[in-house]
């Protein structure tokens, strides 16, 4: 009996004197952008990470490990030192307020949508993935269609359009060699995967990828590939391209055969399918043919807050250390209110207005979330512009709200449940 008293006596002891890593993400957080990569590089290592939502900014907590905390201090990521009486009072608190604890349990694997020729652009999720030192493969048209989307949890779409007119850069960089290239090498591609036109090869890939997130998969997806990807979907049985982009002209009752229930996010919208006009439909708000150009020291939106017990997707995507982010444009900058499909969640906007900037749905089994606008820490990003530099922005909320998405396909899949 003695023995069996001094047994749990020591055991009683060893948890009280264990410890924890504590990765704060509020104010007083060095770098917010590194310390996902953290999380994401424990993941690795088959170690749980616990994202405490709504704790300090949305925090995260993990077993104490010196190589743990070694890594934090090469990253220039702060942390603190928890023990686990601490840790239970953290989880009283977590109780009696709107927060929740969830399991982070795997770390996903991430594609990333791109071509595979440089682009006169910079891709937002890709800088944040490489400075957050996550790792993640290229996937492009030939491997999309090929079914290996099934391989990856995570699936980022670059700024790309998936309607077959190259962007609608045509009237301002038609005699661009970037822009000529392009178009050679995307109908050159189309040829040999057996498409007579670029638009039926993108179509055909639009249709891969809402069946990569029916069955199951995470799609997040930013600027243009955001109403692109939708467009093309509702366009699969018409042509809504001009002369210059695929030889011949759009479909005279292209408007009567757009199929919006084929859609992921949009309904009810209108196209621009004149060539001159850098806009692909009345989706976008301001639209990129007559842009607002509002100051970018007054152009904010505010995060929606949500029950983080009963509500817990919406609430991961929206972890932030504020709750009112700076705005930046974009080919696609914000989504009209009454074109988006009842059924989705709205995550941000700018109060008082139809301007939607951040949104969450669901597709048979999988989510995709879509984030309106180019850079979050370049107001007006244009082509030919040189990459933002992350290490000046290492506290970036517009930057937290696409790597919440990445850590999202990690949650256990219990908590995924809306």
């Amino acid at each position: 009996m003695k023995i069996r008293i001094v047994s749990f006596m020591l055991l009683l002891l060893n948890i009280l004197q264990a410890q924890y890593i504590l990765i704060p993400m509020d104010l007083k957080q060095t770098d917010h952008l590194k310390s996902y990569g953290v999380a994401y590089w424990i993941l690795e290592k088959n170690v749980n990470v616990e994202w405490l939502l709504n704790f300090r900014g949305g925090s995260f907590l993990f077993p104490h490990s010196s190589v743990f905390e070694n890594e934090c201090r090469l990253r220039g990521v702060y942390y603190e030192i928890v023990s686990a009486v601490q840790v239970n009072d953290i989880y009283a608190t977590i109780e009696e307020n709107n927060m929740e604890k969830v399991l982070l349990e795997k770390a996903p694997k991430i594609a990333v949508y791109t071509p595979p020729n440089s682009q006169p652009w910079d891709d937002a999720v890709t800088l944040a993935l490489n400075y957050s030192e996550i790792n993640y493969d290229k996937i492009y048209d030939t491997k999309v269609l090929a079914g290996l989307l099934s391989n990856y949890d995570w699936l980022h779409l670059h700024h790309e359009d998936f309607t077959g007119q190259y962007g609608k850069f045509w009237a301002s960089f038609k005699n661009e060699p970037w822009y000529i290239e392009q178009q050679i090498q995307n109908e050159e591609l189309a040829k040999t995967l057996g498409f007579q036109k670029v638009s039926q090869l993108k179509g055909a890939v639009s249709r891969e990828i809402k069946r990569y997130v029916d069955s199951g998969g995470f799609l997040f997806s930013m600027c243009s590939a955001t109403d692109a990807l939708d467009i093309a979907l509702a366009a699969e049985n018409t042509d809504i391209c001009d002369v210059p982009f695929d030889y011949d002209p759009v479909d005279p009752d292209y408007e009567e055969k757009l199929d919006f229930s084929k859609t992921l996010a949009f309904k009810d919208f209108r196209l621009y399918t004149n060539p001159n006009i850098y806009e692909f439909s009345d989706i976008d708000t301001p639209p990129s043919h007559r842009p607002r150009l509002r100051d970018a020291d007054t152009d904010y939106f505010s995060l929606f807050e949500f029950s983080a017990k009963y509500d817990p997707v919406p609430t991961m995507l929206t972890q932030n250390h504020v709750n009112v982010v700076k705005g930046f444009m974009g080919q696609t900058t914000m989504f009209r209110e009454e074109k988006i499909k009842p059924s989705m969640i709205i995550m941000g906007k700018i109060e008082g207005s139809n301007e939607i900037k951040y949104i969450h749905g669901n597709s048979g089994k999988g989510t995709f979330t879509f984030y309106g606008g180019h850079d979050p820490e370049d107001y007006t990003h244009r082509v030919g512009d040189p990459p933002t530099e992350l290490s000046l922005h290492k506290n970036s909320p517009g930057y937290r709200l696409i790597l919440n998405n990445i850590l999202f396909p990690a949650a256990k899949k219990k908590k995924l449940k809306t």
